[in-house]
């Protein structure tokens, strides 16, 4: 019988790295082809005018007007896009069984927007925790909770709720 490939996906807007454990066991491997890295400049470096002036309809009052869209925000958009389609591909050559995301909260809603059906069929954990920085011999600790496990969860902290749902009962 063929080890189960999990992969898992550590990113935020603009960096991403994948790591796979087969099976179980505190073992993970870093994909050197699934190391992503996105340039985003700040939001002022992009625009590099000033926003522009309107008048007021009745009176002499001026106001500054504001982009719609905030453009860094949007490249951070481009880049879950991205990762969302190399993963569809890697999906389709059959590199990995299950998926489990850790990207912060922000980065996460693009992440789930942008990840294509079969992709988002495979996922079976979310940690909403920025771990891109942490390095590589310590991420085990932060995904014991989620590895391993089939039925698809959201951590958002490391602290659980007791089993039960809640407080204890009064005897």
């Amino acid at each position: 019988m063929k080890a189960v490939r999990t992969w898992v996906l550590i990113a935020d807007g603009g960096h991403a790295r994948v790591l796979e454990t087969r099976g179980v066991g505190p073992v993970l491997e870093a994909q050197a082809d699934m190391v992503f890295s996105a340039d985003l400049p700040r939001s002022h470096d992009i625009l590099t005018d000033r926003a522009g002036r309107g008048f007021e309809s009745q009176g002499h009052t001026r106001h500054a007007m504001q982009s719609p869209v905030d453009p860094h925000r949007e490249l951070k958009r481009a880049f879950a896009k991205k990762l969302g389609k190399v993963l569809e591909a890697k999906l389709a050559e059959d590199r990995f069984d299950r998926l489990i995301l850790v990207v912060p909260p922000q980065a996460l809603g693009d992440l789930r927007s942008a990840l294509p059906k079969k992709v988002r069929a495979t996922v079976v954990a979310e940690v909403a925790h920025d771990l891109v920085k942490t390095p590589h011999n310590r991420i085990w600790s932060h995904l014991e909770v989620v590895l391993g496990k089939e039925p698809r969860r959201e951590v958002g902290s490391a602290r659980r709720r007791p089993a039960g749902g809640g407080k204890p009962r009064k005897r």
